[in-house]
């Protein structure tokens, strides 16, 4: 069995988003050797490429990773920036080895069954005995194959492109998707001076207050999570009529199937931060789902057709793991792993759901002082057919925390594919590495980091 501790044989992190990084994070605790592998050139990058009016719908108590709290002044919905912030700092509170510039094309089975061969930039092949793939759950951007969208002769683009409403004043604009994104760029254009804004939906949304008399949204789907659906759906109706006015009158109708049926089947409630607002005043108009494309025309499923000089298509995303690792038989008909938790699919190869579990994030255990939280910055791997990401210089272990032991359960440590997907009443559900664009800058964090280090709970290792 191969040694995933040493130095020599690191377990790869594919991904330097927050489930690759908290995942980074919980091999060090257990003195497993991780090095992460981030495509572009810092971590984080796909948060710092959403657009720019974006929080969290989840609070700040419950969206921290594991061995790190959200300071206080980050407020209740997290912003962007500032989980990009987070997410550097996590990075250097924990020091981990994170290696950018590097992008893992392929992942085979290593010689004779052992281990894995990373194929990389620049002609790499990385052995090692592990790897985690932390790509994200929402990675390739999906624009549906619209008749005739090829020839419109108006913009299209897809909502990861959409920063803020600047570009789009007094223009016409149509918002395809009604999830959150899409309810959200609605309300950002409607606010942002757009001439005239449309919202395509095909399927009417569930949508709840963000936080009612205090009390957030997604507290209530942690505790309702494993109540009977028929249960939740019905006390959700009642709060739903209670909190949320009737937008039938103004295209929008109340769904037919119950909140937790459709949740159930990926379709997460719609967290209000202003579409409720621009529907009743008129300044979003929900109008059906989009057909097709005829030159200037976008013909809707009731047979209208309309001419906005601007289509955003909130669609969605893919997992984008068919080149990755599609050829290991792993993957559903969807493109997502087969298998959840830590058994093991097809040929011996594992797939890990990676979550951070409410349990987790409720522990207020400080770490003990002594270990520093400065490392360098990380640095972009040099062109060259290295087998493994350079080493990092030893470091001396701090004489006030005692190093960490190895596994107690002394079981044998092999890592697959891991993905972390967040549910309706998960913390993240962000993506992890995202595309190869340069990332925008983030404004440094004003002095005093507020940032408090938890000691991660011990538990069983998965590995």
């Amino acid at each position: 069995m191969v040694d995933t501790t040493t130095p020599a044989s690191p377990v790869y992190v594919i991904g330097a988003g927050p489930g690759g990084l908290a995942v980074a994070a919980e091999l060090r605790a257990r003195g497993v050797r991780a090095v992460v592998l981030e495509k572009s050139d810092a971590v984080g990058a796909s948060w710092r490429r959403h657009y720019d009016r974006l929080h969290l719908h989840t609070t700040r108590r419950l969206s921290a990773l594991p061995g790190l709290r959200m300071p206080r002044r980050f407020g209740r919905w997290v912003s962007r920036d500032d989980v990009v912030r987070y997410l550097e700092k996590y990075a250097d509170v924990h020091e981990l080895e994170i290696v950018t510039g590097v992008e893992v094309d392929r992942v085979e089975r290593g010689p004779g069954g052992e281990g894995w061969v990373l194929y990389a930039t620049g002609g790499r092949r990385l052995s090692t005995p592990a790897v985690v793939v932390a790509t994200g759950f929402n990675h390739t951007p999906y624009v549906p194959a619209w008749p005739g969208a090829e020839s419109y002769v108006g913009e299209l683009l897809h909502a990861g492109q959409y920063r803020n409403p600047a570009p789009f004043v007094g223009r016409d604009v149509l918002v395809v998707g009604a999830g959150n994104t899409g309810a959200e760029i609605a309300a950002d254009l409607a606010e942002g001076g757009a001439g005239r804004v449309r919202l395509a939906v095909r399927t009417p949304p569930h949508i709840l207050r963000r936080s009612t008399a205090g009390w957030p949204a997604q507290a209530t789907g942690i505790l309702v999570r494993r109540l009977p659906v028929r249960l939740v759906d019905a006390a959700a109706s009642v709060t739903e009529r209670l909190s949320v006015p009737d937008l039938s009158a103004y295209g929008l109708p109340r769904p037919a199937k119950g909140l937790y049926s459709r949740a159930r089947e990926g379709a997460i409630p719609v967290q209000d931060v202003g579409l409720i607002d621009a529907v009743r005043n008129g300044r979003v108009e929900p109008v059906a789902a989009v057909e097709s494309f005829d030159g200037t025309k976008v013909v809707l499923a009731d047979g209208t057709r309309v001419s906005p000089e601007v289509v955003v298509a909130a669609t969605g995303y893919r997992r984008g793991l068919e080149g990755l690792v599609g050829h290991l038989g792993v993957l559903d008909q969807r493109g997502r792993p087969r298998v959840r938790g830590c058994a093991y699919g097809a040929g011996g190869f594992g797939a890990v759901l990676h979550r951070v579990h409410e349990s987790d994030q409720r522990d207020a255990a400080r770490t003990p002082p002594g270990r520093g939280p400065h490392r360098p910055q990380p640095r972009p791997l040099t062109p060259g057919p290295e087998p493994q990401a350079p080493s990092p210089e030893p470091r001396a272990p701090s004489p006030e925390t005692p190093p960490r032991p190895p596994d107690p359960a002394g079981k044998p440590r092999r890592w697959a594919i891991g993905m972390r997907q967040g549910d309706a009443a998960g913390v993240w559900e962000g993506p992890g590495s995202g595309e190869a664009q340069p990332t925008p800058p983030v404004p440094p964090a004003p002095q005093g980091s507020g940032f408090a280090r938890r000691a991660i709970p011990d538990r069983p290792s998965v590995l």
